[in-house]
């Protein structure tokens, strides 16, 4: 067992750049698991300059100059930060205390109609097990009107924090865009000249990543802004909290938007009843999905290595878990990350079966 354990390690580890990629990636995980809360400004600031420093290419290609691009674009993002902050971020706030404080009343309602139901399914139910039924519902709804107030108190201390992200997060955007060569300068100074495999998966995820992450931003303004106008037109409450919902339920495949239907339709339902303009919403909803679906995910994701859907769900679960939102956010790109670690990984070429026959022989 200790020979094929060795031969294991020189196997995979015997080139010098493995055993640093090793430590590197396992500082990086200590590093997000333990700070990835503090550092959340940081990470917030490096995908927005990631987002802006493709404005700023497609400036320069233009003719622009560097400083000229880096300006307008950094101009374009102050104005698109204070239109989110004094435009979206009030009206939101509102509708959210106003859904809160309405929940009771909606909670109460669908407890009337759990009331109800035996009277419409007394061929397939008892009675007694309705009432089972609906005082377990009844306790479910209790607690999920005490966690939505708690969450809602505890969210005072946090002002803090989002005070820190509204200064701090545009100053650091500011200087990663200004000084994005001697950054990555100094990063580069701190590895090896000869990194080939790091190299290699540089390469390979460089792609990957704009790719992610632009049209992660992209689906999420088109989807939140097409549910916004969708819920106007058909005149459904808390219409911009409900479409940010939506738009955001693009970041975590297959479950976001699976979870966020029910608060979507559950409003309506409290809204307008079994009705036409329910089966409406049901539609419009249901059609904008599946637009996202099957066409603006395959457009914007082209060029993303292909995963396995159970893959992505590992690593939403895995890495959401780890580093919360962040982690959701850069599932994919982190579950590909670790694919072309896998591809790139210098391997040299021990028989592992041979070993064992050793062994055995022995």
């Amino acid at each position: 067992m200790k020979q094929v354990i060795q031969k294991w390690l020189e196997q995979y580890l015997s080139n010098e750049e493995a055993v640093l990629l090793v430590l590197i990636l396992a500082v990086s995980l200590v590093v997000m698991a333990t700070l990835g809360t503090v550092l959340g400004p940081v990470f917030t600031a490096l995908v927005l300059a990631f987002l802006l420093q493709g404005v700023v290419n497609t400036l320069q290609g233009m003719g622009l100059p560097r400083w000229a691009s880096i300006a307008v674009s950094y101009l374009l993002f102050i104005f698109g930060f204070l239109s989110v902050l004094i435009g979206l971020i009030p009206i939101v706030g509102r509708q959210t205390s106003l859904l809160v404080a309405e929940l009771p009343n909606m909670l109460g309602r669908l407890r009337e109609l759990l009331v109800t139901l035996p009277e419409k399914y007394a061929d397939y139910v008892s009675p007694e097990q309705f009432q089972v039924i609906v005082a377990r519902g009844s306790e479910e709804m209790a607690s999920l009107a005490e966690q939505i107030l708690s969450m809602s108190i505890s969210s005072f201390p946090g002002l803090l924090g989002v005070m820190v992200y509204l200064l701090l997060v545009p100053l650091l955007v500011f200087f990663m865009l200004k000084d994005k060569d001697l950054l990555i300068g100094a990063l580069s100074n701190m590895l090896p000249k000869e990194r080939k495999v790091m190299t290699a998966i540089w390469s390979e995820m460089d792609m990957q990543f704009a790719n992610y992450v632009r049209g992660k931003a992209i689906e999420i303004l088109i989807v939140g802004i097409a549910s916004y106008i969708a819920f106007l037109i058909l005149g459904l409450n808390y219409a911009a909290l409900l479409a940010l919902l939506v738009g955001l339920s693009v970041l975590i495949p297959y479950i976001g938007a699976t979870v966020v239907t029910l608060p979507v339709l559950l409003v309506g339902y409290m809204q307008w009843g079994y009705s036409p303009d329910f089966m409406w919403l049901f539609v419009v909803y249901g059609t904008i999905q599946l637009i996202d679906g099957n066409m603006l995910v395959p457009l914007l994701f082209s060029e993303v290595v292909n995963l396995h859907p159970v893959a992505i769900i590992v690593a939403v679960l895995l890495f959401g878990g780890i580093w919360g939102f962040w982690g959701v956010f850069f599932a994919i790109p982190l579950a590909t990350l670790v694919k072309a670690v896998y591809n790139a990984w210098p391997r040299k070429d021990v028989n592992i079966n041979q070993v064992e026959l050793e062994l055995e022989a022995e």
